[in-house]
């Protein structure tokens, strides 16, 4: 490129023979002296050297010759300034490039190079040419970097050393030769063509920009070094690093048009944690782009990332943004050793989320679990006020008032969004997370709603897949993941880790597979819909324990789940959530539907269940629970029946079961059949005036035969004399010692066959 040529600028000074008037003896500012009329100048017409030159005396220390016309300088132009000189007579001076750079208006730009090399003239009539190149970036071969402040500057020569020696001088010349320095004209703008330094310590933020500005489509390269970048800067054009940047945390670097992982870690020197911090950092800054695609780039990490302190400026954020295809792989380091602390506190029912008077409480970490007696599972501290010694809690425990020494264990986690008060509408999309068993995998802000994580993977998390320390769960979206545990070798019961907890409401969780986690979710609220997951809680143990996959802690559910495969695990229904246990004027349990399902079992102890329901207080019943189109079936073995009642705190008030319906189930291998209403037939073999029907062993829950639905007689009812009974009997219900016998009583002893339909529940 010849800006000459290309823009038309005018260069090259005119020949001394034109007039000396534009020649100054000074810096060629305008108004200072000329050689015109000078006595020691005069114009030498056929030097046979040179042709027409110029020949001049010296009379002064530093002899200046300065072209008064102002050559224009641009944002990555280079000039070349040629002098040839040749010593005619006296003493021999020194010959060297000079010039005096201007800026905006006609004001001098202090404190740069304005001076070339110095060659000293050892012999009279040897021609010596000098040379010096000017522009704005400081690259191999440029004498006066002059950055971008100037605009134009008055290009000549000194003459020192001893006064009273004679030169000639030829004609100077001024040429563009930034084609020697770019190597792409067309397609790339260089950052040091604009004063770019890279060398880590000056800062390089104007010139990025006025690159960028400049570039107009073409990319921007930032060359080998590094490069100092001390405030936020928003690059629109695409852009190259072959160098690195360095940025103040606060700082950020917004890249529009290369918004992509690979590039910001291109930019920070190959770190990829730093890389993807800065990326974040942008994400959550920049409007122009909704998402930071990794590009398929996996990133090691030996430390937790801490995404709040990446972004730096904000608390809470609540539009959409998405991080996709990619890879988190984890080294492992001490960095991810979980914090254990030990701290007495109190407790009081009447403030359920609240422990108070809490020892050491500046050690307890917010996001650490909670975990002591009468602490339900999956409580973890939310927030702490060290002043007034609180901290609140996640849920309210059901062990009631007291002072005790409780653990906080602080989990590690490869993205830890827990500083951020809110945070919504965050995405995770194809994003495989390696914890390697050293980290856990995500921790959510403190609130929020619909983060999801949608086509990702996470394996072997260390304690905790996903783990909600506040309401940040609120319409949870996991869909089409991968969730596989760091325990697979383990039994059952010896398992610690657990994919995903939840505390708020509304969440769906769909098409995922979960393989051997100790539990794949603890979930509190209501309104959840769980569809089309697969999870495994087995192991090799021959007549093995199994635990809870799926842990329901809170009564009132309002909840569906439907089309899962549930696999060699409990579907545990629990209120441990509940400061006050003990059914009072609460809901209880119900609101819960469990519809075309598949269930198994392999090599399991025949009093495993797959459905259990623990009341963690007193006088707790059923009042909504919807059980059909199920499949259950145990492999290599049998088992009781598929419900039970863990009692371990209290049992069910079964007088109050309401709208339970059990129907449409197939059972393989289970001995015995649940069903509400039951459908049975009862055959009186000899003549009786009370029958006695036994349904209890169908009814769910070992429940109450409380209704019955209907009595149909199949066939002749008849007396001792075969006469045919026609009257309606009358039925009573909750008899027998377990209440679980229907009486049908007629008027006189008879025999025959009935077909009765009984409920374990009152339908409303």
């Amino acid at each position: 490129m010849n800006k000459a040529i290309t823009d038309g600028l005018l260069l090259m000074p005119p020949a001394f023979e034109a007039g000396l008037g534009v020649w100054s003896s000074e810096n060629g500012t305008a108004g200072s002296a000329t050689y015109a009329g000078a006595a020691n100048a005069a114009i030498v017409p056929a030097d046979q050297d040179f042709g027409n030159c110029l020949e001049l005396l010296k009379t002064t220390t530093t002899q200046k010759l300065r072209y008064m016309g102002q050559t224009p300088l641009l944002p990555g132009c280079y000039l070349r300034i040629t002098a040839r000189v040749k010593a005619i007579s006296g003493n021999l001076p020194s010959v060297r490039i000079a010039a005096w750079a201007m800026g905006a208006g006609e004001v001098h730009v202090n404190g740069l190079v304005e001076t070339g090399p110095a060659v000293a003239l050892t012999a009279y009539g040897q021609v010596v040419t000098v040379q010096a190149i000017v522009g704005s970036g400081s690259r191999g071969g440029v004498t006066m970097p002059w950055g971008t402040a100037p605009i134009y500057g008055h290009f000549g020569l000194d003459l020192t050393g001893s006064n009273g020696g004679v030169v000639r001088i030829d004609d100077i010349e001024i040429e563009d030769i930034t084609a020697a320095f770019l190597r792409d004209m067309v397609a790339v703008i260089d950052v040091r063509d604009y004063g770019a330094r890279g060398d880590g310590v000056s800062d390089d933020q104007p010139a990025f920009a006025a690159a960028d500005a400049a570039a107009a489509g073409r990319t921007v390269l930032v060359p080998a070094g590094t490069y100092y970048l001390g405030s936020t800067i928003t690059i629109n054009s695409p852009i190259r690093f072959e160098g690195q940047v360095v940025m103040p945390d606060a700082a950020r670097l917004q890249l529009a048009y290369n918004f992509d992982l690979p590039t910001y870690i291109d930019a920070f020197g190959g770190d990829e944690v730093l890389g993807f911090k800065k990326a974040f950092q942008a994400l959550m800054n920049f409007t122009d782009h909704d998402s930071l695609d990794m590009r398929g780039r996996r990133v090691e990490v030996s430390a937790p990332i801490n995404l709040h302190a990446a972004v730096g400026n904000k608390d809470t954020f609540a539009l959409r943004r998405v991080l996709r295809n990619g890879q988190f792989s984890v080294v492992d380091g001490p960095a991810w050793a979980p914090t254990v602390v030990t701290s007495q506190a109190t407790y009081s029912s009447a403030n359920p989320k609240v422990l108070s008077a809490v020892t050491d409480i500046a050690n307890v970490p917010v996001g650490a679990l909670v975990t002591g007696n009468g602490v339900g599972r999956e409580i973890y501290v939310t927030e702490k006020n060290v002043g007034a010694g609180t901290l609140t809690l996640s849920q309210s425990l059901y062990g009631g008032s007291g002072t005790q020494v409780f653990t906080f264990t602080r989990f590690k986690y490869v993205l830890d969004f827990s500083g951020f008060a809110q945070l919504s509408r965050f995405n995770i999309d194809d994003v495989e997370f390696l914890c390697n068993g050293f980290a856990s995998c995500i921790m959510l802000a403190q609130s929020g709603n619909t983060f999801q994580l949608r086509d990702c993977s996470v394996a072997r998390p260390r304690d905790r897949g996903i783990t909600s320390i506040g309401t940040a769960c609120q319409s949870l979206f996991l869909d089409r993941c991968q969730f596989l545990s760091n325990e697979m070798s383990l039994r059952a019961q010896d398992r610690t880790s657990i994919m995903v907890n939840i505390n708020a409401n509304d969440c769906k969780i769909r098409d995922n597979r979960v393989v051997r986690f100790r539990h794949f979710m603890v979930a509190a609220g209501n309104g959840h819909i769980l569809q089309g997951n697969h999870w495994f809680q087995g192991d090799e143990e021959t007549a093995g324990l199994r635990v809870a996959g799926l842990v329901l802690a809170e009564t009132n559910l309002k909840m569906l789940i439907v089309g899962n495969y549930v696999d060699n695990s409990v579907i545990e229904w629990t209120n441990e959530y509940e400061a006050t246990p003990n059914f009072v004027s609460q809901y209880s349990f119900g609101g819960l539907t469990i519809t075309g399902n598949i269930f198994t079992a392999n090599d399991v102890a025949p009093w495993f269940n797959w459905l259990v329901i623990k009341p963690y207080g007193s006088g707790h019943f059923v009042q909504g629970l919807t059980m059909t189109g199920n499949v259950f079936k145990v492999l290599n073995g049998s088992i009781t029946r598929v419900e039970a009642v863990d009692t371990t705190f209290a049992g069910l008030d079964m007088a109050r079961m309401r709208n339970v319906i059990f129907k449409n189930n197939t059972f393989n291998a289970v001995n015995q059949v649940t069903a509400s209403p039951v459908y049975l037939q009862h055959d009186q073999a000899t003549e009786a005036a009370t029958w006695t029907v036994t349904p209890g062993a169908f009814l769910p829950f070992g429940g109450w035969a409380r209704n019955v639905e209907s009595v149909v007689a199949e066939g002749m009812v008849t007396t001792a004399s075969g006469a045919r009974v026609s009257e309606m009997p009358f039925v009573l219900v909750e008899q027998g010692t377990s209440k679980q016998e229907v009486r049908v009583n007629w008027s006189a002893p008879c025999k025959g066959r009935l077909q009765i339909k009984v409920r374990v529940d009152n339908p409303n």
